[in-house]
């Protein structure tokens, strides 16, 4: 049972940082792609950013690029999002998802993802 589990969260000024993570358990990641999609209130959920657990290919969203940074940590099965340059638009519900099916090209669609984590909430204030 694969189990993702996400931290990092919290209160922060825009134009700072924060780092979430995902410690992902019960099964070998090998060619999963993990992702990072996030939620704000009314709204749908959204592409963040992927990245493959072999070989540690990326995609992000345009509207993250350049600011977010994705990163996995093989050997503590970790995905990690570093956040900088944060906006008030950034203010969201964070979930970390894996995907099995998908071994080519990044999935970039809630659908195309198989497991999801809780969520950790990132609000962006001054």
């Amino acid at each position: 049972q694969v189990q993702l589990v996400e931290s990092g969260g919290g209160l922060v000024q825009p134009g700072g940082s924060l780092r979430l993570s995902c410690a992902a358990s019960g099964h070998a990641f090998n060619n999963y792609a993990m992702g990072w999609f996030r939620q704000a209130p009314g709204k749908e959920r959204e592409f963040v950013a992927a990245i493959r657990w072999t070989g540690g290919s990326t995609k992000y969203s345009d509207s993250v690029k350049g600011r977010f940074a994705i990163s996995r940590d093989t050997a503590e099965n970790t995905v990690l999002l570093l956040m900088n340059s944060l906006k008030l638009e950034d203010t969201a519900v964070y979930y970390c998802a894996a995907s099995i099916r998908y071994r080519v090209v990044l999935p970039t669609s809630t659908a195309q993802y198989d497991y999801w984590g809780q969520g950790t909430q990132v609000t962006v204030s001054s």
